[in-house]
């Protein structure tokens, strides 16, 4: 695990260009620190976010430029609908003004918009954005940016189990054909195919936890923690990560 400090224009970003050795496929973000940031400016709550969109803006192109093969960013998690209910409207409507200016970009980057999380409680408005997305981008090959919407870990792990009761009930198969590869079909993340695994999950904020995020998917992911608040983040602090990334050896319990 590494803490990420602020020296982030030293990056030396050659050492990321001159070769794909050691490149994570699954990038995936808890952003963290919008409100916090946007007190120490003296600003509403939701000028954090709106900053914080600023930044999924520039970590994604970055991330495309870097041959990433999908991002997968932590927007809103199913325990968030605890926050107060003008918050929560807030947040709700910024898909739909991030997708509204930024998909031409995406077109033109070749980048794919992916959506897990339970559709349940989320406004009609914020779907019907976050589904012309995915429409408009469908057929791009690019990287994919997914986004967890209204997402939770343990409820995703619990809905894949209750999928396989179902069909172990029905005799569609036995208890003993399940395995990780089965259940991974049952998962969210089975839409990115190949890619459910994380290689390497980001944390701004200086908070040192997985709140709940891809459980299954984060079990042999390296951490990357940084100090610095979500909006304040951009492609050199990703270049800063995929480098700490490259000079890791990762072992998955072998020697």
């Amino acid at each position: 695990m590494t803490l990420g400090g602020h020296g982030v224009e030293s990056t030396p970003n050659n050492m990321l260009e001159q070769d794909n050795i050691n490149k994570p496929s699954h990038v995936a973000i808890i952003m963290d620190g919008n409100g916090r940031w946007a007190e120490q400016q003296g600003q509403p709550r939701k000028v954090g976010h709106e900053e914080g969109m600023e930044a999924v803006r520039r970590v994604t192109r970055r991330a495309s430029e870097r041959g990433i093969d999908v991002l997968t960013l932590y927007a809103f998690s199913t325990e968030n609908w605890k926050r107060p209910p003008q918050e929560v409207h807030f947040l709700m409507q910024l898909p739909i003004r991030f997708f509204d200016t930024f998909v031409p970009e995406l077109q033109e980057k070749n980048v794919k918009v992916n959506m897990i999380g339970f559709e349940d409680k989320v406004p009609t408005s914020t779907k019907k954005a976050i589904s012309k997305a995915m429409e408009q981008t469908k057929d791009n090959t690019g990287m994919i940016l997914n986004f967890a919407f209204n997402y939770g870990g343990r409820a995703e792990i619990l809905e894949a189990t209750k999928e396989l009761c179902k069909k172990v009930a029905s005799n569609e198969l036995s208890v003993d054909d399940i395995d990780e590869r089965l259940f991974e079909e049952h998962l969210m993340t089975h839409s990115i195919g190949d890619y459910q695994d994380v290689d390497l999950l980001i944390r701004s904020s200086g908070e040192q936890r997985l709140s709940n995020f891809l459980l299954w998917q984060n079990a042999y992911s390296e951490f990357y923690f940084s100090e610095l608040l979500w909006p304040e983040f951009n492609g050199d602090v990703l270049d800063e990560a995929l480098l700490s990334y490259k000079n890791r050896q990762r072992r998955y319990g072998a020697l």
